[in-house]
Order: C-alpha cells, then sequence, then structure tokens
C-alpha cells in the first residue's frame, strides 16, 4: 500500500511536471524515460528499503511477517542493524535482477523481464527446500535467518469480556 501511495504521487508530479500543451496522445500516455528511470525507480528502491529496514530493526517483522509468525534476526538472534537490512534487501532483490537480465536479454519484451524477475524471486524461496537448514538466498549472503514464532493464544474478545466481569 505504501509503494502504491508512493507510486500515485510521483506519477501525478511527473504528469504536472512534464505536461506540455498539445503534445499528441501517444506521448500523454507515459511518463518520459529520464522521470521514470531517475526519480520514480529510486523513489520505490528507498521506499522498499525504509519499509523492511525499520521494521526489521525495530521488532523483527514486518506487519504480513506477523501474520504468518515469522521473525527475522541475525545469526546472534539479536534486531537486524541498518547494514544487515540493506544487505538482506539486496540479496533478495540479486536473483530476480540477475533472472530479469537474462530474460531481457534473451525475448526483450517487457513479460519476458517480468516473468524472468518473478521467477528470479521464486528461486529465492525454492532454495529453502533444498538447504539443509531451510535458508533462503538472502538469509545466507545477509547472515540472518527467518524464524517461525510459535502461536500465542488470546483471550478473545468475549472472553476478556467475561473474564474482566468476574474479576470485579
Amino acid at each position: 500500500a505504501l509503494l502504491f501511495l508512493v507510486g500515485t504521487l510521483l506519477t501525478v508530479i511527473g504528469t504536472l511536471l512534464t505536461m506540455e500543451t498539445g503534445s499528441d496522445s501517444s506521448q500523454a500516455q507515459s511518463l518520459p524515460a529520464w522521470y521514470q528511470n531517475f526519480i520514480m525507480t529510486p523513489s520505490f528502491i528507498l521506499t522498499l528499503a525504509g519499509f523492511y529496514g525499520l521494521f526489521w530493526r525495530r521488532g523483527g517483522q514486518t506487519l504480513g511477517m506477523q501474520t504468518w509468525r515469522l521473525k527475522t534476526v541475525n545469526n546472534t538472534g539479536h534486531l537486524l542493524t541498518w547494514g544487515q537490512s540493506f544487505k538482506r534487501i539486496f540479496a533478495a532483490s540479486l536473483m530476480p535482477l540477475i533472472f530479469g537480465i537474462i530474460g531481457s536479454l534473451i525475448g526483450g519484451s517487457r513479460a519476458i523481464l517480468l516473468t524472468s524477475a518473478f521467477l528470479g524471486l521464486a528461486f529465492n524461496y525454492a532454495f529453502c527446500l533444498f538447504n539443509r537448514r531451510g535458508l533462503a538466498v538472502q538469509d545466507i549472503i545477509s547472515n540472518t535467518i527467518t524464524l517461525k514464532m510459535p502461536k500465542v493464544e488470546h483471550e478473545g474478545l468475549w472472553r476478556g469480556f467475561r473474564n474482566r466481569k468476574k474479576n470485579r
């Protein structure tokens, strides 16, 4: 959602900044390549790095990881530093980048590039199945580990309400 918000804001700003009167309809359909490559792409990368880095440094979990009861820590069991967070993000991006480059060299179309990048992302996690310790590629490169946390029993809304009444 955060990435969508940043993308929308940058698209609106880019459209307003690069709007030309009298341009033909084909030019009006997309932002200039320089804006996409030098403004939007770095902004997306910084947004992702900031999001994951902040959550991993504060509690070891993003909101999605909390739902699945996953927690990322370094090999000593401590929360990640900024350096470890960036290293992990870079490591997770490495295989999709390599697969995407290979896909673009082979096919050249945007669909092949995206499919190849997705296969690189899938490779990161499929690697867990073949690794004896169950580590992903980014875990090995960044010296981190993703743990499955135990399930915590919650009282629930009604049970907690009843217990409060009894204690009064």
